[in-house]
């Protein structure tokens, strides 16, 4: 018989994991994000009408919140509904149901996941501008659910996994989509 905390971690890590279910339908109207007032925090679109390859929904907001301000101070941006910008630099090569965008720092990027086969995001997306709007989540997980989360990866996408170097905690961020534009420049 497995234990509370083995049955609570086989439940939670499904539900951070690049192919999952994602995110939930909920009934509620979402919130508009605003951003805080923080400097470069959102950025002004340049037109309500995005040319491009749409998926799902498409974007129907016009003010672009930065991937950096997300990153920076997730806390403000839960369960807020956003749009974001920015280059794509990775694609699910399982089922293509995530994408990640990049931010203005090296390594920098915000994941943008939708429940599997609602929208198929290709593998060629790489390097095209993704405008993207949904709710931003925020998982906060313990060392050990840190731990599973890295060995799941390590498995599913060939990662290196060194238990040992995980020594605190992380936070996952994303967005939950529901609509995104894919287009070939600015």
């Amino acid at each position: 018989m497995l234990s509370t905390l083995t049955r609570s971690l086989c439940l939670l890590i499904p539900l951070l994991a690049a192919c999952d279910k994602g995110p939930t339908k909920s009934s509620a109207q979402p919130a508009v994000a605003s951003a805080p007032a923080a400097t470069g925090a959102a950025v002004a679109a340049p037109s309500s009408k995005l040319e491009g390859t749409k998926f799902g929904a498409g974007v129907t907001l016009t003010d672009t919140v930065a991937v950096d301000a997300i990153l920076a101070d997730p806390a403000s941006y839960k369960g807020k509904t956003v749009r974001v910008e920015g280059m794509v630099t990775d694609v699910c090569p399982k089922r293509g149901c995530w994408f990640e965008l990049a931010g203005s720092a090296p390594g920098q990027k915000l994941k943008f996941k939708v429940t599997d086969g609602d929208m198929v995001f290709p593998m060629d997306a790489k390097g095209k501008i993704a405008v993207a709007q949904g709710e931003v989540a925020v998982h906060e997980l313990t060392l050990e659910e840190t731990k599973q989360n890295a060995e799941y990866e390590a498995k599913e996408y060939g990662k290196a996994y060194d238990p040992a170097s995980i020594t605190k905690p992380k936070t996952v961020v994303r967005i939950d989509g529901t609509g995104a534009v894919f287009r070939d420049k600015i």
